[in-house]
């Protein structure tokens, strides 16, 4: 989420704002940088307040993430720190040889545990046993795959912690990504009646009559959204 993507060489010792802001040209938008992630999959991903690091081997991997590939993804506001790290190890969870039983095991139980929390269904304890597997792989996987596969969980733990006790605690997405965490309701004061939102609704769980309240049925809503996208009053809320 750069305005400018693509290949680029700069030297070690470079740091991520200049990557971003002076080579990038920043966010667009106007949105706030939130996270970038270096190296790759198995990278780390490291908070905006740490945008003067250098890129380079020994300072990223103090970090708590690496050079890896040379790959830098740079993540906005927008961005679910929880459900990145569940991208990224999807991934790595799939290219898993199988061979030794940390990445084979750990990467499925991780994953496991990382859609439990993002559909409602964490508890505690599972950010702990998040980071008991996370460092048991790191320190115990036969190849490099293994050993920087958690990188993306531990990491945002590190920094975003909030974000996933918001998940696990108050059964709520900050950012809105995780579907089944949201939820959409409609202003009475805002709606004019237009119908747009029933028109769309895939599920067709919007009710009312034109110039009329609307009303969503939240037992048959599917959370996709559409309603709060199409919604020209700002009447759909989203929380």
């Amino acid at each position: 989420k750069v305005n400018h993507t693509g290949l680029v060489e700069v030297p070690m010792g470079t740091t991520l704002r200049e990557i971003v802001y002076d080579i990038g040209g920043g966010v667009p938008g106007g949105k706030k940088l939130k996270a970038i992630q270096t190296g790759g999959p198995a990278g780390g991903c490291l908070p905006a307040k740490w945008l003067d690091t250098p890129v380079d081997f020994d300072s990223l991997m103090a970090s708590g993430s690496i050079m890896g590939s040379g790959g830098m993804i740079v993540m906005d506001e927008s961005d679910c720190m929880v459900d990145i790290a569940k991208f990224f190890l999807t991934f790595s969870q799939d290219e898993s040889c199988g061979k030794c039983t940390p990445c084979r095991e750990g990467t499925k139980r991780m994953l496991e545990i990382l859609e439990r929390i993002t559909t409602g269904r964490g508890v505690p304890e599972d950010i702990d046993k998040l980071k008991r597997l996370g460092n048991l792989m790191k320190k115990t996987s036969l190849c490099g795959l293994g050993r920087a596969a958690s990188n993306p969980v531990l990491s945002t733990i590190t920094h975003y912690l909030d974000e996933y006790e918001a998940h696990v605690n108050h059964k709520r997405c900050p950012s809105h990504k995780c579907s089944s965490l949201v939820s959409y309701d409609i202003d009475i004061e805002a709606c004019t009646g237009c119908t747009m939102c029933a028109k769309k609704c895939p599920a067709n769980c919007i009710s009312g009559e034109r110039k009329k309240l609307h009303v969503i049925d939240q037992d048959q809503c599917i959370k996709c959204g559409h309603c709060y996208t199409v919604c020209r009053f700002d009447a759909v809320i989203r929380t």
